[in-house]
């Protein structure tokens, strides 16, 4: 996945905290072990800092995982650590939501606060 397909802006109420939520509910990947779709709904929470994350951008790197056989949990934490590289937020959470596949339905959510570093 390519960090580098992520584009911002900067942010005009830097002097804020306010959340922006953005929900992808088509989201899809290929599971490793048997290579069958996986689909699932992303959720990004995030207080900003100087940077907005632009979404076209966004729509653009989440279709790098589409045929990428990779698990649920290294989904949400590899894109975690690429917009905290990008945005350097004030905080942070990816929650990814799965469909049930065999009976089974996962969600793994993922946080970062800048005030724990």
């Amino acid at each position: 996945m390519k960090k580098e397909l992520l584009e911002v802006f900067d942010n005009q109420f830097p002097d804020r905290n306010y959340t922006i939520e953005i929900v992808n509910p088509e989201f899809t990947s290929v599971c490793p072990k048997t290579g069958l779709p996986d689909f699932g709904t992303i959720t990004i929470r995030y207080i900003p800092d100087k940077s907005c994350v632009e979404l076209k951008s966004l729509k653009y790197y989440y279709l790098e995982f589409r045929n990428a056989g990779i698990f649920y949990e290294n989904i949400t934490n590899t894109i975690l650590d690429h917009m905290i590289e990008v945005l350097e937020p004030r905080e942070l959470t990816v929650k990814t939501e799965w469909k049930a596949r065999g009976g089974i339905t996962e969600t793994v959510t993922a946080s970062y606060s800048s005030q724990q570093q």
